[in-house]
């Protein structure tokens, strides 16, 4: 399944930031920041609602042996990056096979989302940020409420959490019109700066493409 839509880039973002060098000088969720709280329209609030309430599938699906044994090799390949932020082999299937899953649905690059995740909460599950933002996306609390059941904290689940966070960036890529770099900013709460949208498209560079 490709992205419902193209990820744009803007030609400033395309080079100049070396990945894994710089972002190993970065410390761990320096760059999580706070999604703001904006007025939704009904449509919009329940096409959110409807898009973090529907059920997953039961386990992960192929149409063919081809597309399984590809997404085995993916998964191999990303694993071997997690691997120092999750040294458990099945806690680190578990977090890529549903980050695939999350990420697709979305129609968002998986590589796109793990850098996000990197950037946000160096792939810590408890994560909280000083704003109040938690878990591996960094999903503020009013998201639950607006377009959840009210409770907050199940945004320390991996799969809600990575359910909300990949609808919002894909709500927020949409108010964009697909401009990547403003969506970035407008998840991270920094509408408009560069340095958050260059790090988390320096860290997606990091991951192989799904």
């Amino acid at each position: 399944m490709s992205p419902r839509a193209p990820l744009r880039r803007r030609t400033c973002l395309a080079g100049g930031m070396a990945g894994a060098g710089w972002l190993a000088l970065a410390p761990r969720g320096a760059w999580a920041g706070a999604q703001l709280e904006e007025p939704l329209s009904d449509t919009v609030r329940t096409a959110l609602s409807a898009a973090v309430a529907e059920a997953p599938p039961p386990r992960l699906e192929f149409a063919t042996t081809a597309e399984r044994e590809a997404h085995a090799r993916w998964r191999d390949r990303a694993g071997a990056l997690l691997a120092r932020h999750k040294p458990l082999q099945q806690v680190r299937a578990e977090f890529l096979d549903t980050a695939w899953y999350e990420s697709r649905r979305a129609g968002l690059q998986t590589a796109l989302m793990l850098g996000l995740v990197q950037i946000e909460s160096g792939f810590r599950k408890y994560a909280i940020s000083p704003a109040g933002a938690r878990g591996y996306m960094q999903v503020m609390p009013f998201w639950a409420r607006l377009i959840g059941d009210g409770d907050e904290s199940r945004l320390f689940h991996l799969q809600t959490n990575l359910r909300f966070g990949c609808t919002i960036l894909r709500h927020y890529l949409d108010r964009e019109r697909g401009d990547l770099f403003m969506a970035l900013g407008r998840y991270n709460g920094s509408r408009g700066r560069a340095e958050y949208p260059q790090a988390v498209l320096a860290a997606h560079r990091q991951w192989p493409d799904a």
